[in-house]
């Protein structure tokens, strides 16, 4: 069975819309995964969020809307597009957001206050939409189509990394989907476990929001470079990367600088990687 993934959203910190920004997209994080059935998978829910919701809308056609959202922490980059998801508006629409059990506040307190009173017109209580917030620890099968393993990462206030793969008939998984977007890899302690992680993977969409030069002055940011990006792929075999998170200052002149250097480098060790950089837009096959 194959996932179809879609990117809505691909910078990290803040919004950056501009001519500067206009290839490589001014969003922050928004995935969309699908199974050939239609079952929906939303990763993070950042401002790209909105204009999936309205894609979501016009091919729904009047029908029911639902699907599930792993978010991989509760950063505002990747909440911040919640409010603004107009399917949660929606009587008769059903999601099901996901994320990690261990945050210092539940995921549900933070989805909530997050439309408060003091910061937002519309509460979380008045959505029409049905929305159950669940907390994942490490592993769930989900819909008995979806396989989904969480792996704790290097991010301050923690984050999860997720591996999705389509179950067969038999519920073994095949080909599957990294998505690891805020990971300081440097500062990694499990690394072997981190690798192994990410084995295999036929995409693995990666933190590579700094150079190297940039790192030493951001170190316990919790932002990964681009060389170790590639070397995490290249160690876990992984047959394409997808550079992500990309700085709110980087212009897509540099964003194609810095994919050709990845490029360089994984031909420089002789492998076989596919690199790309993520862009609103970009669908890939998994």
């Amino acid at each position: 069975m194959t996932l179809t993934v879609r990117f809505w959203g691909t910078r990290g910190s803040i919004p950056s819309p501009g001519a500067q920004t206009v290839r490589y997209g001014g969003n922050t994080p928004c995935l969309e995964v699908r199974t050939p059935d239609g079952l929906l998978v939303v990763l993070d829910a950042g401002t790209g969020i909105r204009e999936l919701g309205r894609s979501l809308i016009d091919r729904a056609n009047g029908q029911p809307i639902r699907g599930d959202i792993f978010l991989t922490h509760a950063h505002w980059d990747h909440i911040q597009g919640l409010p603004f998801f107009a399917p949660v508006f929606q009587e008769g629409n059903h999601f099901t957001i996901w994320g990690s059990k261990s945050m210092e506040t539940s995921l549900s307190r933070v989805v909530r206050d997050q439309m408060s009173p003091v910061v937002f017109p519309v509460t979380f209580d008045q959505l029409a939409a049905t929305i159950d917030v669940k907390e994942l620890s490490d592993r769930v099968s989900l819909h008995k189509a979806f396989d989904v393993r969480a792996f704790p990462v290097q991010h301050p206030g923690g984050a999860l990394g997720y591996r999705f793969a389509a179950l067969t008939n038999g519920n073994e998984p095949q080909r599957a989907l990294v998505y690891i977007s805020d990971n300081e890899l440097r500062q990694t302690e499990h690394y072997e476990s981190l690798v192994a992680f990410c084995k295999g993977a036929s995409v693995l969409v990666h933190d590579s929001m700094f150079t190297v030069e940039e790192y030493r002055q951001h170190v316990g940011w919790g932002h990964s470079t681009y060389d170790d990006a590639v070397e995490l792929a290249l160690e876990a075999e992984v047959e394409r990367l997808v550079l992500f998170h990309h700085k709110p200052e980087r212009t897509d002149d540099e964003v194609d600088r810095r994919t050709d250097e990845c490029r360089a480098l994984v031909a420089r060790r002789g492998g076989t990687l596919e690199i790309l950089a993520a862009a609103e837009g970009l669908t890939l096959k998994v």
